[in-house]
């Protein structure tokens, strides 16, 4: 129904902000993260997600498509809700929940207030499952079709596919995404935020 809502930033709460487009006011749950990239009185954009339910009509607000998508991944995870998915996002970013899920990483999901231990364990579960085992063994980073990653690079290439893989992009976005960065030296947290960055942007 909505895909962005782009106007005056009218009013930040906790958890809320508030954008008036055209005089009417769209109060969107979302993130510490994006709140903090908005300023009351000054244009603001927020990528949307409508939560319609049973006595239940709730828009969701995000500063960028991966923090949106990233939301989006972890109502999938049974259990999970919207209030636990924008502690998480809250208390991390997209690039850290990837790292996570794919190191396996509880610590980083229980440090978003009200996200237990079963939970995190479900999550890294869950989303793990959803990685595609062919995205690292399809990268192309030289040009040519089908060309596989160097082998120096081979461990963090698959740890940064899988992890884009998480965020629900295809082999082909994360060949191109990949290309390019310089992986012997980065680590790999770096590498996903470079390679989310160039998605972006392309």
């Amino acid at each position: 129904m909505f895909y962005y809502l782009n106007g005056t930033v009218a009013e930040i709460l906790p958890y809320l902000a508030v954008i008036d487009c055209g005089g009417v006011g769209y109060a969107c749950r979302t993130t510490n993260t994006t709140l903090a990239s908005l300023k009351k009185g000054k244009p603001g954009k927020l990528y949307t997600y409508l939560n319609v339910g049973e006595d239940i009509f709730e828009l969701y607000g995000f500063a960028t498509q991966n923090e949106l998508n990233s939301f989006k991944l972890l109502l999938g995870v049974s259990g999970v809700g919207p209030k636990a998915a924008l502690s998480i996002l809250s208390a991390g970013t997209p690039e850290s929940l990837a790292m996570a899920i794919v190191t396996g990483d509880e610590k980083t999901l229980t440090a978003a207030q009200g996200v237990g231990k079963k939970i995190a364990q479900r999550i890294i579960l869950e989303l793990k499952d959803k990685m595609s085992n062919e995205t690292a063994a399809s990268l192309d980073f030289s040009g040519g079709k089908g060309a596989s990653a160097p082998a120096v690079f081979s461990n963090k290439a698959t740890d940064a596919a899988q992890a884009l893989a998480v965020l629900g992009y295809s082999s082909q976005e994360v060949s191109q995404a990949l290309r390019g960065i310089d992986m012997e030296n980065l680590p790999l947290e770096e590498i996903i935020r470079q390679s989310l960055k160039k998605m972006v942007k392309g």
